[in-house]
């Protein structure tokens, strides 16, 4: 079974920046899109920033400007950027994977707080 592993979660003063990483266990095929989707207390799980297998990328409004998705160095590999960091970005962000066949693969998560 593929697990998918996030890090780089913790806490960061308002301003700052964090980079999140995810790798998968086993090469995953067959990918449509990598990405990443947050969950903050008391609300939905939602998109933060994806990337398709076509190159092309997509931003929650909320973030962009701020936070960068990448390929990380190894395969099925991605990355988060986040900068400018604010409060209001404090959740437990998961990586995503999703194969073609619209399967979906998620990690358990990673924790990033934003306070001073």
């Amino acid at each position: 079974q593929v697990h998918l592993v996030e890090s780089g979660g913790g806490l960061v003063q308002p301003g700052g920046s964090r980079r999140l990483s995810c790798a998968a266990s086993e090469i995953i095929g067959s990918i449509k899109s990598m990405g990443w989707y947050r969950q903050a207390p008391g609300k939905q799980r939602e998109l933060v920033a994806t990337m398709h297998s076509a190159g092309y990328t997509n931003y929650a409004e909320s973030v962009k400007g701020r936070f960068t998705i990448s390929r990380g160095n190894a395969k099925n590999t991605v990355d988060l950027q986040m900068n400018s960091l604010k409060p209001e970005d404090t959740a437990v962000y998961y990586c995503n994977v999703r194969q073609l066949s619209m399967l979906d693969y998620w990690g358990k998560g990673t924790l990033v707080t934003v306070s001073s």
